[in-house]
């Protein structure tokens, strides 16, 4: 897995960004921040204008004005999960810490990422009766996987375990974008707001 958030575009890693965010006063991590950028956007909420921007505000920084420098970092972050939601060759990730990482530590950052995308997915998307029955699937894991309080052993099976569970959510991700996200239509081109 790449520690980056898309296989391109993003040079930032996990660590530069939860540095970026510390330095800036952010109280959530790249992981949680990226998680609710993502379930915001492939729950079809519009990243269009400055609704979203103070959204994301109320959620991560107790409804202050970002810095200049934190507006436009989380604008890219934005663009980003947008067109790699969109990219045919699947090229969406999470973005976590690198694998050089303790698993305690990558599985403690995909937890928070797994709440910060139901909060973010939470926010256009309260009533799941009307949602197909595969998301409602994804949805209802996603809760579970959020909920899980585990003991580590750092060895290949937990490593593969975490990896098969990443992928999960990766595919899931891009399940309810396909499902929500892309009906946002024009919501999701988050490059024509940039000044």
């Amino acid at each position: 897995m790449s520690e980056i958030g898309s296989s391109q575009a993003n040079p930032l890693s996990y660590d530069r960004l939860t540095e970026f965010f510390e330095q800036n006063g952010i109280l959530s991590n790249a992981a949680e921040v990226h998680g609710i950028l993502t379930g915001m956007i492939a729950g079809g909420a519009s990243v269009e204008g400055d609704d979203w921007l103070l959204l994301l505000s109320d959620l991560i920084h107790e409804g202050q004005s970002f810095k200049p420098a934190v507006r436009e970092r989380v604008i890219e972050m934005a663009a980003d999960i947008c067109a790699s939601m969109r990219d045919p060759d699947l090229g969406f990730n999470l973005l976590l810490p690198s694998d050089h990482e303790s698993l305690f530590e990558r599985l403690s950052s995909m937890i928070s990422c797994v709440q910060s995308f139901l909060v973010g997915f939470g926010v256009n998307q309260t009533n799941l009766s009307g949602l197909s029955e595969d998301v409602r699937e994804v949805i209802d894991d996603m809760v579970e996987i959020a909920k899980l309080d585990f003991a580590v052993d750092e060895d290949e099976e937990a490593e593969r375990a975490y990896f098969e569970v990443v992928e999960y959510l990766r595919i899931s991700a891009m399940l309810c974008f396909n499902e929500l996200g892309q009906k946002a239509g024009a919501g999701c081109a988050t490059n024509k707001i940039l000044h």
